[in-house]
């Protein structure tokens, strides 16, 4: 027990050291190449942007911070993840092998998830950066592009889980296994979409580092109490590089998580869910992720069936608040809160379903 439990905090120590050591340097190069948006969400050729929005949004601020922070999240992860696997082979001893936690079985998958969706995301972030014309802009037609990249990453780790895995069901709580047979697939990519679709909660300084730290906190306790000790601490681990983002992203922010950190955080959320069979208890443990993204569907819908009728002065939720005159760190401080007791809440859910 003892050394599961040091399974888990010590790699996250180690992250959370690893990510402080490297983002100086890499900071140092998002400034030296200017890595923001050259265009503004505000700017005369996006459409449908709202005078509430003008009024609370931080233009300097979005054209003057780079987007792609997000870096430093998988690549602390990551060198955490490969430092503690090479000193088990290399030192090959009971401790050292016990405290490797990249396992085929548990990690592999997530770890291979995180990576190849945050070097999309990372390709995506550099269009707009450095990319020119409507595309750069983020247009109709390339948030199409985004969709397909996720329904394609979806089908491929849906059909991984589906024929390698031989998963075909979930567990619905307080009932049992639901076969799913080959509707398992899209059912994946409908969850990786909507999991992705809360990405927009990444509009303020601070809220998607504090909210995306607590649901992997409490993944972490999930697969602990699941026995799966090496996703266990690999949650953790993602945790702990979310915190040296959080430290330098809380107002005024250093720089934004961008899609590399935003699809490869999502896109790993939606496999660990799976993995620890809990996906129907996903909407509670990231309760925040779920109000955001309804928040803007919810509007959509107004506006398309009720005339151009809203029911937000601006969505996502978030900023809505903050049109009503809340501080964005008021805002941002209310939705840790929530995030928190709901993680806890779903943790709760996940341990007494279990009994059952």
């Amino acid at each position: 027990m003892i050394l599961s439990v040091l399974k888990i905090f010590v790699p996250t120590v180690v992250a959370f050291f690893i990510g402080m050591i490297i983002v100086s340097p890499l900071s140092h190069y998002f400034y030296k190449y200017k890595m923001w948006k050259k265009y503004s969400r505000s700017s005369e050729n996006n459409e449908g942007i709202s005078t509430d929005f003008k009024k609370i949004h931080n233009e300097k601020g979005e054209l003057n911070t780079p987007r792609i922070g997000g870096v430093i999240i998988w690549l602390s992860a990551s060198i955490t993840i490969l430092i503690f696997f090479v000193i088990s082979k290399l030192f090959s001893t009971d401790l050292t092998e016990k405290m490797n936690f990249l396992s085929r079985n548990q990690t592999l998958l997530p770890f291979f998830s995180l990576i190849a969706a945050a070097l999309i995301g990372i390709s995506d972030d550099l269009l707009q950066i450095f990319g020119k014309g409507s595309y750069a802009k983020d247009s109709r037609v390339y948030r199409k592009i985004k969709v397909a990249t996720i329904i394609s990453i979806g089908l491929i780790i849906g059909w991984w889980f589906f024929y390698k895995l031989g998963v075909s069901y979930i567990t619905v709580p307080f009932y049992g296994y639901l076969d799913l047979g080959y509707f398992f697939i899209p059912f994946f990519i409908i969850v990786m979409l909507a999991v992705f679709s809360s990405s927009v909660i990444d509009g303020i300084d601070g809220l998607s580092g504090g909210i995306l730290a607590s649901i992997f906190g409490a993944y972490s306790g999930i697969a602990f109490f699941n026995n799966q000790i090496d996703l266990a601490a690999f949650c953790a681990v993602i945790t702990g590089s979310i915190l040296v983002f959080l430290w330098f992203n809380i107002p005024p922010a250093r720089f934004y998580m961008g899609e590399t950190g935003m699809l490869g955080l999502t896109v790993t959320l939606s496999v660990i869910a799976f993995l620890t069979d809990t996906v129907l208890i996903l909407p509670i443990i990231a309760f925040p992720l779920v109000i955001t993204s309804l928040s803007v569907i919810i509007q959509i819908l107004s506006k398309k069936w009720r005339g151009g009728k809203k029911v937000f002065l601006v969505a996502p939720i978030h900023h809505h608040l903050e049109a009503r005159g809340w501080p964005s760190y008021k805002v941002t401080m209310r939705f840790w809160v929530i995030g928190i007791v709901f993680a806890i809440l779903g943790l709760i859910l996940v341990l007494v379903s279990n009994q059952f």
